[in-house]
């Protein structure tokens, strides 16, 4: 065991010398710290926005729920559905049953353009009609302020993450739209799902001010359980009455949220990775600083009988102790700025706002001090293998 442990011993006494060096290298080693924390601090930061817009998606469906189109249709914008066609949807096999009846809501989709209280520009706002079913069946809608709009009155009520977003739907006040003025009689909450970006009505009067005549654009139906998708779908699309398409509405959120997420993420680790080259150069030139001023050092350490394989480790240590300060500072950075931060953005399968928070989960926070440290591994390798083949003669020349 004596060999293991001597080679031990070496590498912690080079790594102890270039560590106590840093203060005389202090302007290079920030720079590389502060690129690597940079690098971090944007790729979490940018992750974060696809991470907030997914966690929105998932916690709006419920395995319990589904949700049936016009076949083919991939988002509620391009459906139709008749009224006879939600009365056969309603007496499926499956459907969770009620004193008050099924418990499916035939739902019409409509889209306003509102401007954004940040920037002012006009944006679209999904407008969405209900039925009485509606709040059994999205059981997670809970009025927050205000009341509940009344039943064949041209009345609203709005999204918390509307109401935040978007100018002019504070309770109280009154929305031009359509042939009607539409009063903000009350603000819900919906879990953090995704209605919390819409605004809510009665579809039958939504109906009468966009011209709709009986139709809709979907069906939710809440099921006896998950269980009994298949016997619902299965009835509803082997029927000749009907040209549907039925979804989980869990699968049918994580449908809507691919583009975007995509998008976000794909355009996240490309900055990210041009950062992380400008991290590199600046790692290489701290490290090779680092092996040029310790030029005798090493030398005479290897003179001592120190071997070449503990200098290249303890080169790379110190670059990847280095790296990770920064990339823990990066973290820390991100976390502070960007965690829960709100927003809106535009949801490209539907054309509408979806408001949401950023979310900095602990899965981001790994994934940024990974990259620091393959950063620091690789703007560590070149000048350990330097110091390492650094001839030991050459070298004590110097002294």
């Amino acid at each position: 065991m004596a060999g293991p442990l001597n080679w031990f011993s070496q590498i912690a006494s080079v790594t102890k010398f270039g560590l106590l060096g840093i203060p005389q290298r202090r302007g290079s080693v920030a720079a590389a710290v502060i690129g690597i924390a940079g690098v971090v601090t944007v790729l979490v930061g940018v992750l974060s926005i696809a991470a907030g817009f997914l966690r929105v998606m998932q916690s709006s469906g419920s395995p319990d729920i589904a949700m049936v189109l016009r076949s083919g249709a991939d988002s509620e914008m391009v459906s139709y559905l008749s009224r006879d066609t939600t009365r056969i949807i309603a007496d499926a096999p499956g459907v969770a049953r009620t004193p008050a009846g099924p418990l499916t809501s035939a739902e019409l989709f409509v889209i306003l353009s509102l401007p954004k209280r940040s920037t002012g520009t006009d944006v679209n706002v999904p407008f969405r009609g209900v039925e009485r079913a509606a709040f059994r069946v999205h059981d997670r809608v809970k009025i927050v302020e205000g009341r509940m709009f009344e039943w064949g009155k041209n009345e609203i009520i709005v999204g918390v993450g509307a109401a935040r977003e978007f100018a002019g739907l504070e309770v109280g006040h009154t929305l031009q739209t359509g042939r009607y003025q539409w009063p903000v009689v009350g603000i819900f909450s919906a879990g953090g799902g995704n209605a919390e970006s819409e605004i809510w009505t009665d579809a039958t009067i939504l109906q009468s001010a966009y011209h709709r005549g009986d139709g809709f654009e979907t069906v939710c139906a809440r099921l006896n359980s998950p269980a009994a998708f298949d016997a619902f779908k299965d009835a509803l699309t082997t029927d000749p009455r009907l040209n549907v398409k039925v979804m989980r509405q869990t699968d049918y959120f994580a449908e809507q949220s691919t583009m975007v997420t995509t998008l976000v993420t794909t355009l996240g680790f490309l900055v990210a990775f041009l950062m992380a080259v400008g991290a590199v150069f600046g790692a290489l030139n701290t490290m090779y600083s680092s092996v040029s001023a310790r030029t005798r050092e090493i030398a005479t350490l290897r003179a001592l009988g120190f071997g070449s394989g503990a200098v290249v480790v303890s080169v790379m240590l110190e670059s990847i102790t280095l790296a990770l300060v920064g990339g823990g500072g990066g973290a820390i950075l991100a976390y502070l700025v960007f965690n829960g931060f709100r927003a809106a953005t535009m949801n490209w399968q539907s054309f509408s706002q979806v408001t949401f928070a950023f979310a900095v989960t602990p899965q981001l926070l790994v994934q940024g001090i990974v990259w620091a440290t393959l950063i620091g591994l690789i703007g560590g390798l070149l000048p350990a293998i330097r110091a390492a083949r650094q001839p030991v003669a050459v070298a004590l020349r110097e002294l």
